[in-house]
This record gives C-alpha cells, structure tokens and sequence, in this order.
C-alpha cells in the first residue's frame, strides 16, 4: 500500500500508475490549497477513480493564507515563456507541505512507501523537485516518525525524477492511461481550456510534440516552444 500525491497533473497522473503497474494499493491524496487552477482538483479526482485508488481524500488547506506564489496570491501567472530561475508560480515550501501531509496518512494508515510524481529536467526549476530533497525528506522521515524510529522507514518513490517531459509521456502510453483527462495548467480560461501560454502548459505540449504523441489537451492558444 502506499500513499500517493495526486495534484491532477500529467506528472503527478503518471506517477500515481507507476506506483499501480508496481502493485501497490493506492491511497490517493490532494490537497485544495485554494490554488488559482482549482480546476486540477476534478482532475484529481477523476485520475483517482480511472486508477482504482482504494481511498481518495481531497485535504483542504489554505495555503492563499500565506500567499508568495502567483498560484495563491493575486500576482499574474508569466505568459512570455519558461524562463531561468525560480519563478512566481513557486508555492512556498508546497512539496515539503505536501510529503509531511502524506507521510502523516502513510504512518496512520500502516503504508511506507510514498510516491510523488517531481522531476528535475522538464520542469519550472523548483527547489522542491530536486533529487536532493527527496533524499533529505526521506531522511527526515525516518527521524520524524514513531515506525521510523523503531525501525520501519519509509520509502519516497519520485518515479519522474530523472525522465524528460516526452519521457513522460511515452511511459504514460506504455502504462495505458487517458492523460487527456490529466490538468497542467496554471491559469485555465473562462471556458475551461488549458490557456496555451503558461509555463506548464507549454512544457505539457512540448512533452507530447518531442514524444511524437498526439496531444489530447484542448488549449485556447497553441503553446510555443
């Protein structure tokens, strides 16, 4: 059994079928952090129900309390293209958030094995995707726990980490799931589409052009490079 982070995402959809295909039983977790794209959580939902998750909780938690982040503040979502560095659409400390929420389920409910779907190549560079802090969250869990602590660590799976955007998507073929029904976008429009200039939604459509993979995704503008 394992607890699996379920944002709705292309990423996170893959991950949660790997941890399937794998053959553990999926407790599936997400979080309503009162996200700008509140719309991944039906995503969510639905990528739940498509894998047979044995349990799905939807955990409110309002992170627009805090703000910093163009996703739970009022601060514009970048349209001019992926850019260098950390960018406003970093959430702070939202994967260290999210692995402390699952870990707390994952020692409840008698599970060890977390999966995440971070990745460290196609992504927005941000600090909490990286190979480093899954290994220092690990870590820590083994020290933060009652099971760690006598003796039952807890595994943290990032299936994605080393895998490009098109990777992704081939291994989302392989594993025969409908991505179609996955969400990447940061800021959809009025009528529901991805809007085609955000920075996720042009790594989602660069992932499937560089697969050779039909694209499933309806954007209101087709993404650029």
């Amino acid at each position: 059994m394992a607890v699996v982070l379920v944002s709705g995402g292309l990423d996170s959809m893959i991950s949660a079928a790997s941890a399937k295909a794998a053959g553990y039983r999926v407790l599936a977790l997400s979080v309503d952090y009162n996200q700008r794209h509140k719309v991944e959580l039906a995503a969510a939902a639905r990528v739940a129900e498509s894998l047979g998750a044995e349990r799905h909780i939807v955990l409110p938690l309002d992170l627009s309390a805090f703000g910093g982040s163009a996703l739970t503040a009022d601060i514009d979502v970048p349209k001019d293209g992926v850019q260098p560095g950390i960018p406003v659409t970093y959430v702070p400390a939202r994967n260290t958030i999210f692995l402390s929420l699952a870990l707390g389920w994952a020692e409840a409910a008698g599970a060890r094995d977390l999966f995440i779907g971070v990745n460290a190549l196609d992504y927005s560079g941000y600090p909490d995707c990286r190979p480093e802090f899954i290994a220092a969250f690990e870590g820590l869990a083994e020290i933060a726990t009652k099971a760690g602590v006598e003796g039952q660590p807890f595994k943290i799976h990032a299936p994605l980490q080393h895998m490009t955007k098109a990777d992704i998507v081939r291994e989302g073929t392989r594993l025969g799931v409908d991505m179609g029904i996955s969400w990447s976008c940061y800021d959809p429009t009025p009528e529901g589409l991805h809007c085609g200039e955000c920075d996720s939604c042009r790594l989602r459509s660069r992932g499937f052009e560089e697969a050779g993979i039909p694209d499933p995704t309806a954007y209101a503008v087709k993404p650029q490079g």
